[in-house]
Protein backbone atom coordinates (compact mmCIF):
# COMPACT_ATOMS: atom_id res chain seq x y z
CA UNK A 1 0.00 0.00 0.00
CA UNK A 2 2.79 2.41 -0.92
CA UNK A 3 2.39 5.60 -2.68
CA UNK A 4 0.96 4.44 -6.14
CA UNK A 5 2.34 4.64 -9.21
CA UNK A 6 -0.54 5.91 -11.65
CA UNK A 7 -0.36 4.97 -15.54
CA UNK A 8 -3.10 6.56 -17.46
CA UNK A 9 -4.58 3.80 -19.33
CA UNK A 10 -5.50 4.70 -23.10
CA UNK A 11 -9.16 4.73 -22.57
CA UNK A 12 -9.08 6.62 -19.51
CA UNK A 13 -11.54 9.62 -19.19
CA UNK A 14 -9.32 13.22 -20.04
CA UNK A 15 -11.54 15.40 -18.92
CA UNK A 16 -10.78 17.11 -16.14
CA UNK A 17 -14.34 17.29 -15.04
CA UNK A 18 -14.84 13.63 -15.28
CA UNK A 19 -10.90 13.01 -13.81
CA UNK A 20 -11.87 14.90 -10.46
CA UNK A 21 -15.17 12.60 -10.21
CA UNK A 22 -13.88 9.29 -10.68
CA UNK A 23 -10.03 9.46 -11.08
CA UNK A 24 -8.48 7.60 -7.79
CA UNK A 25 -11.94 5.88 -6.48
CA UNK A 26 -11.22 2.17 -5.49
CA UNK A 27 -12.28 -0.60 -7.68
CA UNK A 28 -14.50 -2.36 -6.63
CA UNK A 29 -15.88 0.12 -4.18
CA UNK A 30 -15.50 -0.97 -0.45
CA UNK A 31 -19.27 -2.54 0.21
CA UNK A 32 -20.22 -1.21 -2.94
CA UNK A 33 -19.85 2.48 -1.09
CA UNK A 34 -20.01 5.40 -3.17
CA UNK A 35 -18.29 7.97 -1.06
CA UNK A 36 -14.77 6.27 0.28
CA UNK A 37 -15.29 5.44 4.04
CA UNK A 38 -13.26 6.88 6.26
CA UNK A 39 -11.06 4.07 8.17
CA UNK A 40 -10.78 4.64 11.53
CA UNK A 41 -8.29 2.35 12.53
CA UNK A 42 -4.52 3.04 12.95
CA UNK A 43 -2.80 0.32 11.86
CA UNK A 44 -3.64 -2.87 9.77
CA UNK A 45 -2.97 -6.74 9.30
CA UNK A 46 0.00 -7.20 7.35
CA UNK A 47 1.83 -10.46 6.35
CA UNK A 48 5.60 -11.39 6.97
CA UNK A 49 8.40 -9.99 5.72
CA UNK A 50 6.73 -6.60 4.42
CA UNK A 51 9.01 -4.01 4.15
CA UNK A 52 8.72 -1.18 6.63
CA UNK A 53 7.45 1.73 4.75
CA UNK A 54 5.05 -0.86 3.22
CA UNK A 55 3.26 -1.79 6.79
CA UNK A 56 -0.42 0.15 6.05
CA UNK A 57 0.00 2.84 9.03
CA UNK A 58 -1.73 6.66 9.25
CA UNK A 59 2.07 7.74 9.87
CA UNK A 60 3.12 6.20 5.95
CA UNK A 61 0.53 7.32 4.13
CA UNK A 62 -0.72 4.84 2.99
CA UNK A 63 -4.15 3.84 4.52
CA UNK A 64 -6.92 3.51 2.28
CA UNK A 65 -7.94 6.89 2.64
CA UNK A 66 -4.30 8.24 1.66
CA UNK A 67 -4.17 5.91 -1.06
CA UNK A 68 -7.58 7.16 -2.82
CA UNK A 69 -6.85 10.59 -2.41
CA UNK A 70 -3.44 10.45 -3.71
CA UNK A 71 -4.17 8.48 -7.08
CA UNK A 72 -6.34 11.09 -7.71
CA UNK A 73 -4.45 14.05 -7.37
CA UNK A 74 -1.44 12.02 -9.58
CA UNK A 75 -3.72 11.67 -12.22
CA UNK A 76 -5.33 15.15 -12.12
CA UNK A 77 -1.72 16.35 -12.88
CA UNK A 78 -0.81 13.86 -15.07
CA UNK A 79 1.92 12.28 -12.93
CA UNK A 80 3.60 9.06 -11.90
CA UNK A 81 2.76 9.53 -8.06
CA UNK A 82 1.31 11.50 -5.32
CA UNK A 83 1.86 12.00 -1.31
CA UNK A 84 -0.67 13.80 0.85
CA UNK A 85 1.02 15.75 4.33
CA UNK A 86 -0.37 17.42 6.95
CA UNK A 87 -0.33 20.80 5.53
CA UNK A 88 1.45 22.90 2.58
CA UNK A 89 4.43 23.97 4.92
CA UNK A 90 4.94 20.52 5.33
CA UNK A 91 5.15 19.28 1.60
CA UNK A 92 7.59 22.36 0.88
CA UNK A 93 9.71 21.63 4.02
CA UNK A 94 10.04 17.93 3.76
CA UNK A 95 10.39 18.19 -0.03
CA UNK A 96 13.13 20.84 -0.05
CA UNK A 97 14.71 18.85 2.56
CA UNK A 98 14.65 15.57 0.87
CA UNK A 99 15.64 16.82 -2.77
CA UNK A 100 18.58 18.97 -0.85
CA UNK A 101 21.40 17.95 1.57
CA UNK A 102 24.43 20.32 4.03
CA UNK A 103 26.30 21.81 1.15
CA UNK A 104 23.63 22.45 -1.59
CA UNK A 105 22.58 25.55 -2.97
CA UNK A 106 19.13 26.32 -3.94
CA UNK A 107 17.56 28.59 -6.67
CA UNK A 108 14.29 30.35 -6.09
CA UNK A 109 12.22 33.36 -7.39
CA UNK A 110 12.40 36.63 -5.11
CA UNK A 111 8.58 36.75 -4.51
CA UNK A 112 7.39 33.91 -2.82
CA UNK A 113 4.82 33.12 -0.49
CA UNK A 114 5.60 34.48 2.91
CA UNK A 115 5.69 31.03 4.78
CA UNK A 116 8.22 29.75 2.23
CA UNK A 117 10.28 32.66 2.65
CA UNK A 118 10.76 32.33 6.20
CA UNK A 119 11.52 28.24 5.77
CA UNK A 120 14.59 28.77 3.22
CA UNK A 121 15.69 31.90 4.85
CA UNK A 122 16.08 31.24 8.61
CA UNK A 123 15.77 27.55 8.82
CA UNK A 124 17.74 25.97 5.47
CA UNK A 125 20.81 27.65 6.48
CA UNK A 126 20.81 25.75 9.75
CA UNK A 127 21.23 22.67 7.82
CA UNK A 128 23.98 23.64 5.92
CA UNK A 129 22.13 24.70 2.65
CA UNK A 130 22.76 28.53 0.73
CA UNK A 131 20.35 29.62 -1.31
CA UNK A 132 20.20 32.84 -4.25
CA UNK A 133 17.11 34.64 -5.11
CA UNK A 134 16.18 35.18 -8.71
CA UNK A 135 14.20 36.61 -11.28
CA UNK A 136 12.12 34.26 -12.05
CA UNK A 137 11.06 36.09 -15.73
CA UNK A 138 14.37 36.06 -16.50
CA UNK A 139 16.57 33.28 -17.58
CA UNK A 140 19.56 35.18 -18.08
CA UNK A 141 20.02 36.02 -14.10
CA UNK A 142 19.83 32.33 -13.24
CA UNK A 143 22.90 31.41 -15.14
CA UNK A 144 24.55 34.31 -13.20
CA UNK A 145 23.66 32.82 -9.86
CA UNK A 146 24.08 28.62 -10.61
CA UNK A 147 26.90 27.30 -8.65
CA UNK A 148 28.56 23.56 -8.84
CA UNK A 149 26.82 22.68 -5.71
CA UNK A 150 23.09 24.03 -6.97
CA UNK A 151 20.67 21.09 -6.50
CA UNK A 152 17.35 22.72 -7.24
CA UNK A 153 15.19 25.62 -8.73
CA UNK A 154 12.29 26.40 -6.93
CA UNK A 155 9.26 28.67 -8.66
CA UNK A 156 5.90 29.86 -7.90
CA UNK A 157 2.97 29.44 -10.80
CA UNK A 158 1.08 32.42 -9.93
CA UNK A 159 2.68 34.40 -6.84
CA UNK A 160 1.25 35.07 -4.05
CA UNK A 161 0.48 37.67 -3.46
CA UNK A 162 1.86 39.63 -6.51
CA UNK A 163 0.23 37.09 -9.01
CA UNK A 164 3.39 37.19 -11.38
CA UNK A 165 4.27 33.99 -13.59
CA UNK A 166 7.68 32.74 -14.13
CA UNK A 167 9.23 31.61 -17.52
CA UNK A 168 7.79 28.34 -16.98
CA UNK A 169 9.28 26.61 -20.01
CA UNK A 170 12.71 28.20 -19.68
CA UNK A 171 12.61 26.77 -15.92
CA UNK A 172 12.21 22.97 -17.25
CA UNK A 173 14.43 23.73 -19.82
CA UNK A 174 17.45 25.22 -17.18
CA UNK A 175 16.72 22.59 -14.76
CA UNK A 176 17.18 19.78 -17.22
CA UNK A 177 20.24 21.51 -18.73
CA UNK A 178 21.94 21.88 -15.36
CA UNK A 179 21.01 18.81 -13.80
CA UNK A 180 18.74 20.30 -11.20
CA UNK A 181 15.56 18.99 -9.42
CA UNK A 182 12.65 21.55 -10.88
CA UNK A 183 9.92 22.49 -7.92
CA UNK A 184 7.18 24.36 -8.12
CA UNK A 185 4.18 25.55 -5.88
CA UNK A 186 1.40 24.99 -8.15
CA UNK A 187 -1.04 26.15 -5.24
CA UNK A 188 -2.50 29.18 -7.01
CA UNK A 189 -3.35 27.70 -10.39
CA UNK A 190 -4.52 24.28 -8.63
CA UNK A 191 -4.58 21.44 -11.05
CA UNK A 192 -7.50 23.08 -13.60
CA UNK A 193 -5.32 26.19 -15.08
CA UNK A 194 -1.83 24.41 -14.81
CA UNK A 195 -0.35 20.78 -14.40
CA UNK A 196 3.59 21.44 -14.14
CA UNK A 197 4.42 17.32 -15.06
CA UNK A 198 2.94 17.62 -17.87
CA UNK A 199 5.07 20.48 -18.86
CA UNK A 200 8.05 18.17 -17.26
CA UNK A 201 8.08 19.71 -13.71
CA UNK A 202 9.82 17.38 -11.54
CA UNK A 203 7.54 17.96 -8.73
CA UNK A 204 4.83 20.04 -8.12
CA UNK A 205 3.88 21.25 -4.20
CA UNK A 206 0.11 22.14 -2.96
CA UNK A 207 -1.12 23.68 -0.29
CA UNK A 208 -4.72 21.42 -0.37
CA UNK A 209 -6.23 24.09 2.62
CA UNK A 210 -6.77 26.52 -0.64
CA UNK A 211 -8.45 25.38 -4.24
CA UNK A 212 -7.63 22.30 -4.11
CA UNK A 213 -9.92 21.07 -0.58
CA UNK A 214 -11.89 24.85 -1.32
CA UNK A 215 -13.92 24.86 2.10
CA UNK A 216 -11.80 26.35 4.29
CA UNK A 217 -12.34 23.47 6.94
CA UNK A 218 -8.78 21.08 6.64
CA UNK A 219 -4.96 22.11 6.36
CA UNK A 220 -3.32 20.11 4.06
CA UNK A 221 -0.62 19.81 1.26
CA UNK A 222 0.73 17.54 -1.33
CA UNK A 223 3.81 16.28 -3.57
CA UNK A 224 3.09 15.61 -6.91
CA UNK A 225 5.46 14.32 -9.89
CA UNK A 226 8.13 11.98 -10.59
CA UNK A 227 7.79 8.35 -8.65
CA UNK A 228 11.27 8.46 -7.11
CA UNK A 229 11.33 11.84 -6.01
CA UNK A 230 7.34 11.09 -4.20
CA UNK A 231 8.89 7.94 -2.61
CA UNK A 232 11.61 9.62 -1.55
CA UNK A 233 9.86 12.49 -0.21
CA UNK A 234 7.61 9.65 1.38
CA UNK A 235 10.08 8.15 3.14
CA UNK A 236 11.41 11.20 4.99
CA UNK A 237 7.71 12.59 5.48
CA UNK A 238 7.75 9.13 7.49
CA UNK A 239 10.11 10.06 9.90
CA UNK A 240 9.70 13.86 10.00
CA UNK A 241 5.64 12.80 10.76
CA UNK A 242 3.88 15.63 8.70
CA UNK A 243 1.21 13.49 7.32
CA UNK A 244 -2.46 13.64 6.66
CA UNK A 245 -4.73 11.85 9.45
CA UNK A 246 -7.86 10.14 7.22
CA UNK A 247 -11.06 12.43 8.15
CA UNK A 248 -8.77 15.06 6.25
CA UNK A 249 -7.91 12.42 3.61
CA UNK A 250 -11.62 12.29 3.12
CA UNK A 251 -12.50 15.97 2.76
CA UNK A 252 -10.09 16.63 0.78
CA UNK A 253 -11.07 13.65 -1.13
CA UNK A 254 -14.53 15.11 -1.33
CA UNK A 255 -13.54 18.59 -1.63
CA UNK A 256 -11.51 18.03 -5.14
CA UNK A 257 -14.62 16.78 -6.73
CA UNK A 258 -15.69 20.10 -7.48
CA UNK A 259 -12.92 21.69 -8.41
CA UNK A 260 -13.50 21.98 -11.80
CA UNK A 261 -16.39 23.87 -10.91
CA UNK A 262 -15.61 25.86 -8.73
CA UNK A 263 -12.64 26.56 -10.24
CA UNK A 264 -14.11 28.30 -13.12
CA UNK A 265 -16.57 30.17 -10.79
CA UNK A 266 -13.02 31.55 -9.49
CA UNK A 267 -11.47 32.11 -12.83
CA UNK A 268 -14.27 34.17 -14.65
CA UNK A 269 -15.53 36.22 -11.44
CA UNK A 270 -11.87 37.67 -10.44
CA UNK A 271 -11.15 38.49 -13.80
CA UNK A 272 -14.21 40.60 -13.53
CA UNK A 273 -12.97 41.85 -10.17
CA UNK A 274 -9.65 42.99 -11.62
CA UNK A 275 -10.92 44.97 -14.66
CA UNK A 276 -13.47 46.97 -12.20
CA UNK A 277 -10.41 47.66 -9.91
CA UNK A 278 -7.90 48.48 -12.90
CA UNK A 279 -10.34 50.99 -13.70
CA UNK A 280 -11.27 52.54 -10.29
CA UNK A 281 -9.66 55.62 -9.57
CA UNK A 282 -9.12 54.92 -5.95
CA UNK A 283 -6.73 51.99 -6.98
CA UNK A 284 -3.17 52.19 -8.25
CA UNK A 285 -2.36 49.10 -9.22
CA UNK A 286 -3.96 45.93 -9.74
CA UNK A 287 -1.85 42.61 -9.71
CA UNK A 288 -3.89 40.16 -12.04
CA UNK A 289 -2.23 37.48 -14.64
CA UNK A 290 -5.27 37.62 -16.68
CA UNK A 291 -5.19 41.83 -17.04
CA UNK A 292 -3.30 42.32 -20.36
CA UNK A 293 -1.59 45.01 -18.59
CA UNK A 294 0.16 42.84 -15.90
CA UNK A 295 3.38 42.02 -17.02
CA UNK A 296 2.72 38.59 -16.94
CA UNK A 297 0.05 38.28 -18.81
CA UNK A 298 2.05 36.95 -22.13
CA UNK A 299 3.53 34.15 -20.21
CA UNK A 300 0.27 33.29 -17.96
CA UNK A 301 -1.85 33.51 -21.59
CA UNK A 302 0.92 31.26 -23.33
CA UNK A 303 0.89 28.32 -20.27
CA UNK A 304 -2.19 28.62 -17.92
CA UNK A 305 -5.40 27.17 -18.67
CA UNK A 306 -7.09 29.88 -16.67
CA UNK A 307 -5.82 33.02 -14.44
CA UNK A 308 -7.12 31.74 -10.36
CA UNK A 309 -9.11 33.62 -7.93
CA UNK A 310 -6.24 35.51 -6.21
CA UNK A 311 -5.18 38.97 -6.95
CA UNK A 312 -3.82 42.15 -4.94
CA UNK A 313 -3.96 45.71 -5.16
CA UNK A 314 -2.86 48.66 -4.34
CA UNK A 315 -5.03 51.44 -3.17
CA UNK A 316 -4.25 55.07 -3.28
CA UNK A 317 -3.19 55.78 0.18
CA UNK A 318 -0.88 54.18 3.37
CA UNK A 319 -1.36 51.37 4.68
CA UNK A 320 -3.86 52.57 7.49
CA UNK A 321 -6.20 54.08 4.32
CA UNK A 322 -5.95 49.93 3.11
CA UNK A 323 -7.00 48.68 6.41
CA UNK A 324 -10.19 50.66 6.49
CA UNK A 325 -10.83 49.63 2.87
CA UNK A 326 -10.63 46.52 4.27
CA UNK A 327 -13.06 47.18 7.19
CA UNK A 328 -15.23 48.68 5.00
CA UNK A 329 -15.86 45.49 3.34
CA UNK A 330 -19.37 43.50 3.86
CA UNK A 331 -18.84 40.18 2.26
CA UNK A 332 -15.00 39.34 2.04
CA UNK A 333 -13.91 38.08 6.09
CA UNK A 334 -10.59 39.71 6.81
CA UNK A 335 -8.42 36.73 7.97
CA UNK A 336 -5.32 34.92 6.06
CA UNK A 337 -5.64 32.08 3.45
CA UNK A 338 -6.99 31.78 0.27
CA UNK A 339 -9.05 29.41 -2.07
CA UNK A 340 -12.57 28.93 -0.36
CA UNK A 341 -16.10 29.34 -1.22
CA UNK A 342 -15.99 32.72 0.91
CA UNK A 343 -14.09 35.69 -0.17
CA UNK A 344 -11.46 36.50 1.70
CA UNK A 345 -9.01 39.99 2.52
CA UNK A 346 -6.28 40.62 4.02
CA UNK A 347 -3.28 42.72 3.89
CA UNK A 348 0.07 40.73 3.32
CA UNK A 349 2.28 42.64 5.33
CA UNK A 350 0.63 41.88 8.12
CA UNK A 351 -0.54 38.95 7.91
CA UNK A 352 0.97 35.98 5.61
CA UNK A 353 4.67 38.10 5.25
CA UNK A 354 4.58 40.10 8.27
CA UNK A 355 7.87 37.68 9.18
CA UNK A 356 9.97 39.81 6.54
CA UNK A 357 11.60 42.82 7.31
CA UNK A 358 9.93 45.92 5.50
CA UNK A 359 12.90 46.10 3.15
CA UNK A 360 12.29 42.49 2.32
CA UNK A 361 8.96 42.87 1.95
CA UNK A 362 9.57 45.71 -0.78
CA UNK A 363 12.27 43.17 -3.05
CA UNK A 364 8.92 41.02 -3.33
CA UNK A 365 6.90 43.45 -4.10
CA UNK A 366 4.37 43.55 -1.10
CA UNK A 367 3.71 47.67 -0.07
CA UNK A 368 1.97 48.38 2.91
CA UNK A 369 -1.15 49.41 0.90
CA UNK A 370 -1.76 46.21 -0.50
CA UNK A 371 -4.53 44.21 -0.53
CA UNK A 372 -5.02 40.51 -1.01
CA UNK A 373 -8.19 39.62 -2.25
CA UNK A 374 -9.08 35.63 -2.16
CA UNK A 375 -12.47 35.34 -4.86
CA UNK A 376 -14.63 33.10 -3.39
CA UNK A 377 -18.07 31.78 -5.30
CA UNK A 378 -20.59 34.69 -4.07
CA UNK A 379 -22.22 36.91 -6.58
CA UNK A 380 -19.47 38.79 -8.58
CA UNK A 381 -21.93 41.63 -8.56
CA UNK A 382 -22.77 41.84 -5.44
CA UNK A 383 -18.57 41.57 -4.28
CA UNK A 384 -18.08 44.66 -7.31
CA UNK A 385 -20.59 46.44 -5.28
CA UNK A 386 -19.23 45.77 -2.35
CA UNK A 387 -15.73 46.88 -3.44
CA UNK A 388 -17.02 50.00 -4.71
CA UNK A 389 -18.55 51.02 -1.75
CA UNK A 390 -15.54 50.29 0.40
CA UNK A 391 -13.41 52.34 -1.94
CA UNK A 392 -15.82 54.97 -2.71
CA UNK A 393 -16.25 55.75 0.82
Amino acid sequence: MSAPTVTQAPDRPNGMETKVIHAGEPKPRFGGAICLPIFQSSIFEVSEGVDYHDIPYIRLSNTPNHVAVQEKLAVLESAEAALVTGSGMAAIATTLLSVLSHGDHLLVQRRLYGGSYTFITHMLPRFGIAHDFIDSTAPSDWVDKIRPNTKAIYVETISNPTADVPDLPAVVAFAKSHDLVSLIDNTVASPMNFRPPELGFDLSLHSCTKYLNGHTDIVAGAVIGRADLVEQVRRDLNHLGGILDPHACNLLHRGIKTLAVRMRYHNDSAMAIARFLESHSAVTTVNYPGLSSHPSHDRAREALDGYSGLLSFEVDGDGTVAQRVMERMHIPILTGSLGGVESLVSRPATLSHVGMTPEERAKAGVSDNLIRLSVGLESTDDLIEDLERALSQ
